[in-house]
């Protein structure tokens, strides 16, 4: 017999995401996005179907005020980005409060900020009277939504206030109302409140006022993610996350989690079956991005979520993958692996590059050696998630035989310093065409990474002066063996554009110079295969 699904008390058969990995995630210790990372996430989770992303407080710093410029450029098709913010602070009007300002000037036709709803809040933290706190909530709402903005109102601390005082926390929803707030979202910013209470806030502040009601949920008692669901349950329509669960402290509740559960558990489809399929890469890309070693023991996107070794679990998931898994990996966009042998995963490769390699299945022995290809530079520790621009060189390779525009001869690189603690780099490397041509260069620069950027440069330039045009714009370096120390193997990232595009290279290597010499021949290629693609594609 099929298991029936929960029934939903929701009031749409659709559920809002609401991604603020920009905001509350990089308040996680160890994260830091770029203006350039910002804008990369937002894309991917524009076409992942995020309806609103939060970009960030845009009056804080240079760095969100940037942000914000830029990312009114973006043709996005799906999501809006959001700018964040406060009430109104108690010494100002709403028409001189400079936060208020703030949101206004990023022309963003939707705009989130926060209350208090605690009790402790206004008085302690606010200095401010209850009424008085009631009046902020409700005049920084209305000034907003006056000047044409849709306002979602995120009550903070919201179940901590309502154990503490029921009647003036939903008051403070009813102030939000009152202004013309478009939604309200309860917020368990402690993280520390269970279950059974997250669902009873819900259905109060459901029957207190007729607005769509969210959720937002960290995760300091391990349970933000289990208390989004349930506040779907309970009736929520929208709800805020983080992708991988970054956030302050302990994190937020995990989108990447919540996500397949209320379009596969409960059943309520928010997302297209390809967008859902994307999950997984996603999820990986952001932790790149963020600089972190991705989560493996994920739920639906880690690595290791439907990976199955020896013994009883592997037949049984060989006759039926079903006794051991609670959906299909591929849902996700991941993909089941049987430890013992590494047989699995084709699929993936197949759907990743079904739109270029259209008649070729798993068996096809291209397919196959992709996949060994893969494994094997899985092993070594290179992930090509977030380095699409090597993936697809990887392809072509396999493909196409494809064969290189040059072939480097070495690289050396000398670092000194002087009495006056300059330190001085310098790279000489060298470089042969597919014609037999050479060239041996030398170049200075402010670090080993960029005197050996500039060389070869200067080397490959001789003979394709279209790389004139490529820049480095981003580069990351990530510890892959922690426990190895100053020996350990590093995995690098570089992001690389040509004014008109950009791509991510990786390499690997024990020695950080060759890792990035790896990604920066990897950059350089790409530049020039694409360009060679673009050209023979107008001649046909």
């Amino acid at each position: 017999m099929q298991k029936r699904k929960p029934k939903l008390a929701m009031k749409s058969n659709m559920v809002e995401f609401y991604d603020t990995t920009l905001r509350d995630g990089s308040q996680a210790e160890g994260v830091a996005f770029s203006v350039e990372d910002k804008l990369i996430i937002i894309e991917a989770l524009d076409k992942l179907g995020i309806r609103y992303i939060e970009g960030g407080y845009p009056g804080s710093n240079p760095k969100d005020i940037e942000f914000f410029k830029r990312a009114k450029g973006l043709a996005l098709e799906n999501a809006m980005v959001v700018p964040f913010g406060s009430t109104r602070y108690p010494t100002f009007s709403p028409e001189s409060d400079p936060n208020l300002s703030a949101l206004l000037d990023t022309g963003a036709r939707t705009v989130t900020i926060f209350g208090k709803s605690w009790r402790l809040h206004a008085t302690d933290v606010l200095r401010v009277t209850a009424e008085e706190n009631l009046e902020l909530i409700e005049s920084s709402v209305r000034y907003l939504v006056e000047n044409g903005r849709e306002v979602i109102y995120d009550a903070e601390h919201f179940f901590d206030g309502y154990a503490d005082d029921a009647a003036y926390a939903l008051e403070t929803l009813r102030a939000a109302a009152a202004g013309g707030a478009k939604c309200l979202v309860l917020c368990d910013t402690n993280g520390g409140r269970l279950p059974l209470e997250i669902q009873e806030g819900i259905r109060m502040a459901m029957a207190a006022v007729a607005l769509p009601i969210g959720i937002h949920a960290h995760n300091d008692a391990g349970m933000g993610t289990a208390n989004s669901v349930l506040a779907i349950q309970a009736g929520a329509n929208h709800v805020q996350g983080t992708f991988n669960g970054y956030g302050e402290r302990c994190g937020n509740a995990n989108l990447a989690s919540i996500i397949p559960t209320i379009q596969l558990k409960l059943g309520v489809k928010c997302l297209s079956d390809a967008q859902l399929q994307a999950l997984t890469s996603v999820s990986r890309l952001i932790s790149e991005l963020a600089n972190l070693p991705h989560d493996e023991r994920q739920p639906y996107v880690g690595h290791s979520a439907f990976a199955h070794k020896g013994g009883l679990h592997t037949d049984a998931i060989r006759k039926n993958r079903l006794t051991y898994e609670h959906i299909v990996p591929e849902q996700v966009g991941n993909a089941q692996r049987i430890l013992v042998s590494e047989q699995a995963g084709r699929g993936t490769i197949i759907k990743k590059i079904e739109k270029e390699y259209p008649n070729y299945d798993k068996n096809s022995p291209q397919v196959q050696t992709l996949f060994k290809r893969l494994k094997e530079a899985e092993r070594e520790g290179y992930q090509y998630e977030a380095a699409e621009a090597s993936f697809e060189l990887l392809t072509h390779k396999v493909f196409n035989g494809y064969d290189s525009f040059f072939e480097p001869g070495g690289f050396r690189v000398i670092i000194e310093q002087f009495s006056d603690y300059a330190m001085r780099s310098e790279a000489t490397v060298k470089v042969t065409t597919p014609d037999g041509l050479t060239a041996h260069t030398a170049a200075d620069g402010d670090g080993p990474v960029n005197a050996l950027d500039t060389a070869l440069r200067k080397a490959l330039e001789q003979f394709y002066p279209a790389l004139q045009t490529v820049r480095l714009i981003d580069y990351k370096v990530r510890v892959l063996d922690t426990k190895a120390g100053t020996g350990s193997k590093v995995r690098v990232l570089i992001e690389a554009s040509d004014g008109e595009r950009s791509w991510r290279t990786v390499g690997v290597s024990e020695n950080i110079i060759s890792a990035s010499c790896e990604a920066l021949i990897d950059s350089f290629e790409y530049k020039l295969y694409t360009d060679k693609r673009l050209a023979e594609s107008v001649v046909c």
